[in-house]
C-alpha cells in the first residue's frame, strides 16, 4: 500500500497547483500543526497577515482524517471567513491534493439550526407574536412579503441555509420559519425528518473530512450534553482572539418584562386564562422593579428582587406544568399542536432556568469564587428604554479547559495571539495557564510573566497547577512576510493632551488634520465610540480638502467599498473597522487610532473579571483592561499592511502609550513597526508616499 505523503510534501503540491510560492512560516506552521494532532498538545500559533495559515492548517487536518478516517471540525468566528473556507479555500485545497493522497477529501459546512428553513413550522403554521413596537402597517406587510418569499423558497432551495437567500430577510421574518434547537421537536418525532435541512446538513457533516463550523455552535457543542458536532478529535479554531467573546455570549442569559411577556404570548391558547394572567403579572412586575433600579452590576440581591424572582419561578413551572409533555401520535394535525406546545415548553423553560440561575448567582459570599455576573441594563429599543437584567459567566475557561481541551486536539490560531510578548494572556482566559506550556515561544516558562498568567488563569476558572496536571499546550510565533520595520512607521503623537470623555481636544484635532493633509486622505481613522469618529469626521471636512467618509452613513461594506476605490478618500469609524477591514494598497497608507481602546470603565463584565484577578492576587488592570486594549490595537494597527508592497504609518494619538507605565506592555503587543514621536518626520514620510505612484 501506498504510504500518505507528509505534510510538507502536500503543502507543497498544494502551493504549486494554486500558483503560490513557499513561505516559510507557513511551512512552520504547518508543521506544527501535524505535530501538535500526533502528540495531542494544543497548539496556539499566531499567523501574521500574508502567513498562509488556512492553507497550513488545512493541508495537516485534511492528512489527518484521510489516514485516521476522523472529521476534523473547523470553526471561525465570522460568517465571511466560513464562506471564505467553504466557498474558495476548501474547494481549491481539495482538488489539488486529490492526486496525491488518492482521492479528493470531502466538506461541509455546519451551523446552529437556527439557520436552516424549519419545514414543519413552515408546513404546521405556527408563528410568533408580533411584538407590541412593531404593530404597524407597515412592518407588517413586509414582514407578509418575507414570509411569503421564504415559503416559495422552501420548494426552490436545496441547502434551506439562510445565507443562500438572496436578497436576505429581516430576523423577525426569518424566525416565522426557523426553530432553536432547544424548540426543535427532533428527527424521531417530526414527520418532516427526512427532509429536514438541519439534519440533512448534520448527517452531511458526519461524512466529510473537513467540517466547517462558527464559535457559537462550538460553545453550544461544548456545553450541551447532545452531540451536535460529528465525531471528532481535532479541532482547529481561526480566529481564536474571538473565542472567549463568543463563548460568553452564548453562555450570557437576561431576563426582562417585555420577555417574559412574550413567552406568555408564545403559550397562546395552551394555558388557562388564569396561568396566563398571572405569567403577565409577573411580568409586569419585575418590569416595575427593574425600571427602578440603576443601570449597575449586582454584588447581591436588591430588596424585593428574591421574592419577586421566587414568584416568577414558580409560576413559569406552573405554566410549564399545565402545558404538559409534547406527545406525538403521529399525524399530521398532532404535529402542529406538537410544535406550538414544543415552542412553548422551551420559552418557559428556557426562562425559568435563567431565574434560577439568578437566584443561586450570590450564594457563595466570596465574589471572586462566583461563577456568574448579574447586572441591570437600561437598552435602547425603537424610542423606548427596556430595562433588561443580564447573568454572564465571570469566565470560560473552566468550562473550555473540562469540555472542548479534554475531548480532542484543538489548534487556536490568529494574526494576533501574543499579549505583552507572550501568548499566556489569551491562553489563560482559554483555561490553558502557563504551567502546561511545553513550548518554543521564547518565553521561559518560570518567569514572572507566566506567574501572573497563571493568577489570571484561576481568576478566569482554569484550576491552578497545583490541583491537577494542566493541559499540555505548545505557542509558536508562524511570523509575518511583512519587514514591519522597513514598511510601517509606528507614530505615538507624545506631545498630545490625554484624551478626556468630553469632545476631541483641538490640538488633538489639528494632529489629525495635519497628517490626513500630509498623506493626502489615503487614512482609516479608528475611533473609540460614534461620538468620536463623527466628531472627528466633521472637524476634517472642515480642515481639509480630502473627502471623509463615516461609519453609519452607508453599510460599512459600501463604505470600504468607496474607501479603496479612491485613494484621496479617508473613512472613519469604530470597532467593526478595527477588526473587518482588508484594503491593501495606496488607499490605506495611513492608519489613525484616535486613544488606547481600553473598555469602558462601567462595563459589568470586565469589572467584575478584573476584581476576580485581584482578589487571586492578580493586577486586574493588567490581566483584563490591559490586555483588552492590547489585543484590540494590534487588531487595529494590522489593518495597515496588507501585502508585501504595502507601506505608511499607524498614528496613535494617545500620549499615554508612550508616557504611562503600561505603555511598554501595550507596544510588546504591536509588529516591531519602526518607532517614533517626532510629527515633523512622519509628516515628511507620508508626503513621500503620497507622491509615489503604488506598484
Amino acid at each position: 500500500m501506498t504510504s500518505t505523503p507528509s505534510v510538507t510534501s502536500l503543502l507543497d503540491s498544494a502551493v504549486t497547483a494554486l500558483g503560490g510560492r513557499r513561505r516559510d512560516g507557513q511551512v512552520r506552521m504547518a508543521s506544527a500543526v501535524a505535530h501538535a494532532i500526533d502528540t495531542g498538545e494544543h497548539l496556539a500559533v499566531q499567523a501574521g497577515t500574508g502567513t498562509g495559515k488556512s492553507l497550513a492548517y488545512l493541508i495537516p487536518s485534511i492528512r489527518h482524517a484521510i489516514v485516521s478516517g476522523r472529521t476534523v471540525v473547523v470553526s471561525t468566528a465570522t460568517i465571511a471567513l466560513q464562506r471564505q473556507l467553504i466557498e474558495r479555500d476548501l474547494p481549491r485545497v481539495a482538488a489539488a491534493l486529490a492526486g496525491p493522497l488518492g482521492r479528493e477529501p470531502t466538506f461541509a459546512i455546519l451551523k446552529g439550526r437556527g439557520n436552516y428553513l424549519c419545514l414543519n413550522k413552515i408546513h404546521s403554521g405556527t408563528a410568533e407574536e408580533p411584538a407590541s413596537e412593531l404593530f404597524d402597517a407597515f412592518e407588517l406587510s413586509r414582514t407578509g412579503r418575507e414570509v411569503t418569499r421564504l415559503r416559495e423558497w422552501t420548494s426552490d432551495t436545496e441547502t434551506g441555509d439562510r445565507d443562500d437567500l438572496t436578497p436576505g430577510v429581516s430576523d423577525r421574518s426569518w424566525r416565522q420559519v426557523s426553530v432553536s434547537a432547544r424548540e426543535c421537536l427532533g428527527a424521531g418525532n417530526c414527520s418532516y425528518a427526512d427532509d429536514c435541512f438541519a439534519e440533512r446538513a448534520r448527517r452531511a457533516s458526519g461524512q466529510v473530512d473537513v467540517v466547517v463550523t462558527n464559535h457559537a455552535l462550538l460553545a453550544i457543542d461544548a456545553t450541551s450534553p447532545a452531540n451536535i458536532l460529528p465525531e471528532h478529535d481535532v479541532v482547529v479554531i481561526d480566529e481564536a482572539h474571538e473565542l472567549v467573546d463568543r463563548i460568553t455570549s452564548v453562555a450570557t442569559a437576561e431576563l426582562s418584562g417585555a420577555g417574559i411577556t412574550l413567552v406568555a404570548r408564545r403559550c397562546g391558547k395552551l394555558l388557562g386564562d388564569e396561568t396566563t394572567d398571572a405569567l403577565l403579572g409577573a411580568a409586569e412586575m419585575l418590569d416595575g422593579l427593574l425600571t427602578e433600579l440603576p443601570p449597575r452590576e449586582w454584588t447581591r440581591l436588591p430588596s424585593g428582587v428574591p421574592e419577586t424572582l421566587a414568584s416568577l419561578r414558580d409560576r413559569l413551572w406552573l405554566a410549564r406544568n399545565e402545558i404538559g409533555p409534547v406527545r406525538m401520535p403521529g399525524s399530521s394535525g398532532a404535529d402542529e399542536s406538537a410544535a406550538a406546545r414544543s415552542a412553548a415548553l422551551t420559552s418557559l423553560e428556557d426562562a425559568h432556568d435563567t431565574v434560577v440561575r439568578l437566584l443561586g448567582a450570590f450564594d457563595n459570599p466570596d465574589e471572586s469564587k462566583r461563577r456568574d455576573v448579574v447586572w441591570v441594563a437600561h437598552d435602547r429599543v425603537g424610542s423606548d428604554t427596556r430595562a433588561i437584567l443580564r447573568i454572564a459567566p465571570l469566565s470560560v475557561g473552566g468550562l473550555l479547559r473540562a469540555s472542548l481541551f479534554a475531548d480532542a486536539t484543538v489548534v487556536l490560531t490568529s494574526a494576533t495571539l501574543t499579549i505583552g510578548g507572550n501568548f499566556d494572556a489569551l491562553a489563560a482566559t482559554w483555561g490553558l495557564p502557563a504551567a502546561g506550556r511545553r513550548d518554543t515561544d521564547g518565553a521561559d516558562p518560570q518567569s514572572e510573566a507566566p506567574r501572573v498568567a497563571d493568577i489570571g488563569a484561576m481568576a478566569h476558572g482554569a484550576p491552578a497547577p497545583a490541583d491537577n496536571a494542566p493541559p499540555r499546550w505548545r505557542g509558536l510565533d508562524a511570523g509575518s512576510p511583512f519587514d514591519y520595520p522597513k514598511s510601517a512607521i509606528l507614530y505615538v503623537a507624545r506631545h498630545l493632551p490625554r484624551p478626556g470623555r468630553d469632545a476631541i481636544a483641538e490640538q488633538t484635532l489639528d494632529e489629525l488634520a495635519g497628517l490626513v493633509t500630509a498623506a493626502d486622505g489615503r487614512t482609516l481613522g479608528l475611533f473609540s465610540s460614534m461620538r468620536a469618529a463623527r466628531e472627528a469626521a466633521e472637524a476634517i471636512r472642515a480642515r481639509c480638502d480630502q473627502p471623509v467618509l463615516c461609519q453609519g452613513e452607508d453599510t460599512t461594506a459600501s463604505l470600504v467599498k468607496k474607501f479603496a476605490d479612491d485613494p484621496q478618500t479617508c473613512l472613519f469609524g469604530t470597532l467593526s473597522l478595527w477588526q473587518g477591514v482588508d484594503v491593501p494598497g495606496a488607499s490605506c497608507s495611513l492608519v489613525v487610532i484616535d486613544r488606547i481602546p481600553f473598555p469602558r470603565p462601567d462595563d459589568p463584565l470586565l469589572t467584575a473579571r478584573q476584581r476576580a484577578v485581584e482578589a487571586r492576587g492578580g493586577n486586574g488592570f493588567l490581566t483584563v483592561a490591559a490586555n483588552h486594549a492590547a489585543l484590540l490595537l494590534a487588531q487595529g494597527a494590522g489593518r495597515l499592511l496588507r501585502s508585501t508592497d504595502d507601506r505608511g504609518v499607524v498614528a496613535v494619538l494617545d500620549s499615554r502609550l508612550a508616557t504611562a507605565g503600561y505603555g511598554g506592555y501595550l507596544l510588546a503587543s504591536l509588529p516591531p513597526f519602526w518607532r517614533t514621536t517626532d510629527g515633523d518626520l512622519v509628516r515628511s514620510a507620508l508626503g513621500r508616499l503620497a507622491e509615489i505612484p503604488y506598484g
